[in-house]
C-alpha cells in the first residue's frame, strides 16, 4: 500500500485522492510526514501570491492615502474617488491592510483634543474642612414631574449641613442654599466640592464661594467616583424601606426629607466614622461616646473573660477622609 501511495503521489495525484484509492488515512500520512521531528528556527517566509502588490505599489497606495487631497477622508471615500478618476489601485480591503501596517487605521483627520482634567485630591482631618454637595431628582406625582433635592455634607463627619427640596434646579436657589448652610454651620469650610452640573459651576455659586474665601473643587467630566460622599448619601436615602416611588407633592417630599435627615444626622450610626452618628463626630462628642463604649466593653470583659480572646475595643474613628486619596497619604488603621 505504501508503494502504491508513493506512485500516486509521484504522479502528482492529490493527497486526498491518493488516500482514498489506497485506503490510507490522511492523518497517518501527515503524521508520518512529520516523523522526522520538529523544524527549529523561524518558519520559512510565505511566498506572496502572484496577484499581490509589490513594495512600490504599496508605497504608491500609502502615498495616495496620505496625500493632502485624501488624508482627511475615509478609505472607502478615497477608493471610490480614485475610481471615478479612472484609476484602480487595489481593493478597499487592501487599502485598509496597507493603512493598518502604516498605523493609519485610526482617526486620520485632525480633530480637536482637550487636555485631561486634573484629578481632584481633597483631604480633611476634621469637620468643616471639606464639604461635598450635589443635587438629586425625586419623582413627582405624575410622569415627567421631578423635584430637586439639594444636599451638602461634611466629608469627615458625614454630617448633612444643609438640605433643600425645590421644584427645579436653579443657580440662585443653589447660591442661597449654600449661604444658608454656611450660616447654620457658623463657619465656612476650606473647600467645597461638587460635580459639573449647571448649578454647581454657575456664576452665582462661584461668586458666593469667592466672597466667602472658599476654594472650589469639581469632579472630572463623567467620573462619578470623584464625588463619592454625596453619591453614597443619596443611595442611603433612596434605599430606605419607606422611600416612596413617587411623592404626591412638593410638601410631601419636604416632609420625608425633614424626617430622614434628622434621623441621618442624629440617629444613624455610620460605618465610615466608627459607627458614630454624623452629629456626634461633627460637634466633637465622638471621643466621649467611644470612652463610654470602652467602659461597657471592659465591664463585659471583666465579667465574662472566657468569651474574649483579647480585650475588646470599639470601632475607631478614622483620622482622615479624602476624595481620591492624595499621593503619599497613608491609609489610616481601622
Amino acid at each position: 500500500m505504501t508503494t502504491a501511495f508513493g506512485e500516486l503521489r509521484a504522479a502528482l495525484v492529490p493527497v486526498t485522492t491518493s488516500c482514498a484509492l489506497t485506503g490510507r488515512s490522511r492523518a497517518t500520512h501527515y503524521r508520518r510526514l512529520g516523523a522526522t521531528g520538529p523544524v527549529h528556527g523561524p518558519r520559512p517566509r510565505r511566498r506572496p501570491p502572484p496577484h499581490a502588490l509589490d513594495a512600490a505599489e504599496r508605497a504608491g497606495v500609502l502615498e495616495v492615502l496620505t496625500s493632502p487631497a485624501y488624508r482627511d477622508l475615509a478609505i472607502p471615500q478615497v477608493w471610490v474617488r480614485e475610481l471615478d478618476e479612472g484609476r484602480y489601485r487595489c481593493s478597499v480591503s487592501t487599502m485598509y491592510r496597507i493603512a493598518r501596517a502604516a498605523g493609519q487605521v485610526r482617526e486620520r483627520r485632525r480633530v480637536a483634543t482637550h487636555p485631561p482634567r486634573a484629578r481632584p485630591e481633597l483631604l480633611a482631618h476634621g469637620p468643616s474642612q471639606v464639604w461635598s454637595w450635589d443635587i438629586t431628582a425625586l419623582k413627582g406625582p405624575v410622569k415627567g414631574v421631578w423635584y430637586r433635592c439639594y444636599v451638602v455634607l461634611d466629608i469627615f463627619s458625614r454630617y448633612v449641613t444643609g438640605w433643600l427640596v425645590a421644584a427645579a434646579e436653579d443657580a440662585v436657589v443653589a447660591r442661597d442654599f449654600l449661604a444658608d448652610a454656611v450660616a447654620r454651620n457658623g463657619t465656612a469650610p476650606h473647600t467645597v466640592h461638587a460635580d459639573r452640573g449647571g448649578a454647581m459651576v454657575s456664576k452665582p455659586v462661584s461668586g458666593l464661594l469667592v466672597d466667602l474665601g472658599v476654594l472650589r473643587s469639581h469632579s472630572r467630566p463623567r467620573v462619578s467616583n470623584d464625588n463619592p460622599y454625596s453619591e453614597a448619601q443619596f443611595k442611603t436615602m433612596k434605599y430606605m424601606p419607606d422611600f416612596p416611588d413617587r411623592f404626591g407633592s412638593l410638601e410631601d417630599a419636604r416632609a420625608f426629607c425633614e424626617e430622614f435627615f434628622l434621623a441621618y444626622n442624629h440617629e444613624h450610626r455610620h460605618s465610615g466614622i466608627g459607627m458614630h452618628t454624623p452629629a456626634s463626630v461633627h460637634f466633637g462628642t465622638a471621643d466621649q461616646i467611644r470612652d463610654q463604649r470602652q467602659a461597657t466593653l471592659d465591664r463585659a470583659h471583666t465579667r465574662y473573660p472566657q468569651r474574649f480572646a483579647h480585650r475588646p475595643r470599639p470601632p475607631r474613628l478614622p483620622e482622615a477622609a479624602w476624595i481620591n486619596q492624595p499621593v503619599g497619604q497613608p491609609q489610616p488603621t481601622p
